[in-house]
């Protein structure tokens, strides 16, 4: 529920805002790493924390009666910043395939111009499902971030077996948030 007259600015989306400030900074970090992990361990930890920080906004809105259309319109769209930056990163310098990233990218970009479509009607939250997705992208990402080359190679197979689960709950998500697009224009007539 949104509460009534709680101001777009407060802590709850500050967090959110601080999330989206933590993007290029992580990016940074990947990129100034010469191959000796010390900048990976440092954007893994800053991943680490704007990952974190999605869960830490949410709770601050429902405990501090802070939730606002605004916040349940940016919170995923600063989720999609970080992973769609951070994945892009990872696949410019080769330790993800485009293919993943193109697939991420293109879900979620597309949900998100389907809920500014709809934003006239409804503010559509993120789904249970959406938020398995947001979890495993962000942990299988967040191996990805490691020096995985420093560490043992089981590390490696549970980073591609995270990252292929997320890949796959992002297909069918996306065609579940399509599904719930199309019935909210569909009523609105």
């Amino acid at each position: 529920m949104v509460a009534t007259g709680t101001p777009v600015w407060n802590l709850a989306n500050g967090v959110t805002v601080a999330r989206i400030a933590l993007v290029p900074i992580v990016v940074v970090a990947l990129v100034l790493d010469d191959g000796g992990g010390g900048w990976r361990w440092v954007a893994a930890a800053l991943f680490a924390l704007a990952a974190g920080t999605d869960r830490l906004d949410g709770w601050i809105a429902r405990r501090l009666d802070q939730v606002t259309d605004w916040g349940k319109l940016v919170d995923p769209i600063a989720d999609k910043l970080l992973i769609g930056g951070t994945l892009l990163t990872l696949s410019v310098l080769g330790d993800v395939p485009w293919w993943v990233t193109v697939v991420v990218l293109v879900r979620e970009l597309g949900i998100t111009a389907m809920r500014f479509a709809v934003l006239r009607y409804v503010v559509i939250p993120a789904s249970p499902g959406g938020k398995l997705k947001t979890v495993l992208q962000s942990v299988g990402i967040g191996i990805f971030v490691l020096p995985l080359w420093t560490l043992p190679g089981v590390v490696t197979v549970i980073a591609w077996i995270v990252l292929v689960l997320a890949v796959i709950v992002t297909v069918v998500t996306g065609l579940d948030y399509l599904r719930r697009g199309w019935q909210v224009r569909k009523a609105a007539g």
